[in-house]
Parts: C-alpha cells; sequence; structure tokens
C-alpha cells in the first residue's frame, strides 16, 4: 500500500522529477568544470614551481643548493680549525714590546743606551740591552719566561719588560 502511493506519486510528477533530475546534473556538470578549471589552474602554478628559475626543476635545484650548503660547512669548519691553528701559532708569536731608553754612565749627556723586551702572549721572550760609553757600545739579550729571568737583571730591564706586559710599548725614559 504504501509503494503504490509512491509509484502512484512518481507517476503523477514524472515530468518534474525528470525536470529536478537534470538540474541537478547540470549544476553537478557545472561544479565539475569549474573544479576541473581551479585544478587545470593549480597543475600549471605547480608544474611553474617546478620548472623554477631558467626552466630548471625546483627539485634539483634543492638538491643542488643541500649539496652547496653541506660544501660551505665543510668549508667553514676547515676554516675554523685553520684559525684555530693560527691563534695556538699566534700566542708563540711577539705580542709585547716594552722600550726603555736611559743614560747608563753619569758622565755622558745622551739617552744612547736602552733597554727592550719582546714578549709573546704567554711572556716568554728575550730582553735586549745596549749599553753605549764614549764611544762603544755593548749589546746583550737574557731570555724571559713567565715575565722573568733566571739571570739578574737591571732596571731598565724590569722596566721594559714591565712595559711590554702592561702594553706601554714605546715610552722613554727621562732622568
Amino acid at each position: 500500500m504504501y509503494m503504490e502511493k509512491v509509484f502512484e506519486m512518481l507517476a503523477t510528477y514524472n515530468n518534474e522529477i525528470i525536470i529536478g533530475i537534470i538540474a541537478i546534473v547540470f549544476i553537478q556538470l557545472i561544479l565539475f568544470l569549474i573544479l576541473n578549471a581551479k585544478l587545470s589552474n593549480m597543475k600549471k602554478r605547480y608544474k611553474k614551481l617546478l620548472r623554477g628559475k631558467n626552466n630548471a626543476n625546483i627539485e634539483e635545484l634543492l638538491l643542488r643548493y643541500g649539496a652547496e650548503i653541506d660544501d660551505l660547512k665543510n668549508q667553514i669548519d676547515e676554516l675554523n680549525k685553520t684559525i684555530d691553528n693560527l691563534n695556538k701559532k699566534l700566542s708563540f708569536a711577539i705580542q709585547k714590546v716594552g722600550f726603555v731608553r736611559y743614560n747608563a754612565f753619569e758622565d755622558m749627556g745622551y739617552e744612547l743606551s736602552f733597554s727592550i723586551a719582546f714578549l709573546d702572549d704567554l711572556l716568554n721572550g728575550y730582553v735586549i740591552t745596549s749599553i753605549y760609553n764614549k764611544g762603544q757600545s755593548m749589546c746583550y739579550a737574557k731570555p724571559i719566561k713567565n715575565g722573568k729571568s733566571i739571570y739578574p737583571l737591571s732596571v731598565e730591564e724590569m722596566q721594559s719588560i714591565d712595559r711590554a706586559i702592561n702594553g706601554n710599548i714605546l715610552i722613554d725614559e727621562h732622568k
């Protein structure tokens, strides 16, 4: 009985139902065409993105740039090792200089004698002293380790070492 009423209603509204189904199919066709156009547009943009600069494939570009970044990282590591090596060597290079000029003898009127200290970053090096006396000069050097010498130092030699340590490189001593 229920089914009979359904068949009767289908027979009565047969044309309207067919028109409704055609309208639904037409709307679905329009939606399909719109979605297909959007999908086509997205495919074009995706292909353009993958093509990249100068028609290069973006995947290839990314792989190449990744390899270049790895190479740069390796170069930076090598440079850092070189810098560390140079810093180690530099600590043994002469970095501190102290100079004292003085009159070694009272009867001489000129400050022609001097002491000069050359020290590395670890306060190792040497002090050179030149004593001038009436037309003759005597020069000698003493080793310095950790800012000290195993040999007796004159006041001027100690001053030159102190100036080297404190960074007062070229200061003349006037008495």
